[in-house]
């Protein structure tokens, strides 16, 4: 029975990908702050699909809490998948913030995913087998969203996924690594991160289990980089391809008066 350690396990992308990963009949590890959350998903998935879940309460943007579960990923029984979904955006714009909070962000978005990418990495390179999916966003091809830390932090794991993936150290050790890509998609995160969800049209929104689905078949087809939905992969080639001068018209700026 594969094993899929999970961050941010209890809401919005995580518990998606705990629901679908259950399913399949994996052995869960559910990674969130609170325990008294991770406690009540994981007697939920028993209850819905039999599924035995370990759990481990941690805050990945401390020292303590990346130790703890780089901790277990070293240990057995051997993680087989790796889903870095933890994260966090913020509403104000970035001089509204302070730098305590945008460290956090930078801690949990990006140090947190350095930390226990490395971790999986040496334990499944030294078995030679393995997936890391790292959950990193649209807004990280290019200027979406302004004034915000938050798409720097996903650019990065875009970079981070696919310098790692393509690398033969990791290909050689036949490990799988995808960076999923959603845009806009129905969960928690926008309601926590007091990110209004009324001002996208309709049709620009995601569900939670389609873009999980999307992400699990592209990472066992071996692609390095997951978009769901036709519209953001259109999304991601204009992002990407279009002058800059030009994608910054079409930009969410949180700092302008409309969004304040």
């Amino acid at each position: 029975m594969p094993t899929a350690l999970i961050t941010g396990a209890t809401a919005g992308l995580g518990r998606s990908f705990a629901e679908a990963l259950a399913r399949e009949g994996h052995r869960l590890v559910l990674v969130a702050r609170s325990e008294t959350a991770l406690k009540e998903t994981a007697d939920e998935l028993r209850a819905s699909y039999g599924t035995e879940s370990e759990v481990l309460a941690a805050d990945l943007a401390t020292d303590e809490g990346c130790a703890a579960v780089c901790s277990r990923l070293g240990a057995d029984p051997a993680v087989d998948l790796l889903v870095n979904n933890a994260g966090i955006g913020y509403e104000r714009p970035f001089l509204n913030n302070g730098p305590r909070a945008e460290e956090r962000l930078l801690d949990l978005n990006v140090r947190a995913v350095l930390r226990l990418t490395e971790a999986a990495l040496t334990a499944m390179t030294a078995r030679r087998r393995g997936q890391v999916l790292n959950v990193a966003s649209v807004a990280g091809i290019g200027p979406s969203w302004l004034s915000s830390t938050y798409p720097a932090s996903k650019a990065w794991v875009i970079s981070f996924t696919e310098s790692l993936a393509w690398s033969r150290q990791v290909r050689d050790a036949g490990i799988r690594m995808t960076a999923l890509l959603p845009g806009y998609t129905r969960t928690e995160f926008h309601r926590r991160a007091g990110i209004p969800t009324t001002f996208p049209p309709p049709w620009l929104w995601l569900d939670a289990d389609q873009v999980v689905r999307t992400a699990l078949r592209d990472l066992r087809r071996g692609k390095v980089v997951s978009v769901p939905s036709l519209r953001y992969k259109a999304a991601t080639w204009a992002l990407r391809h279009l002058p800059r001068p030009l994608t910054r018209q079409g930009a969410w700026d949180i700092s302008a008066h409309q969004h304040r």
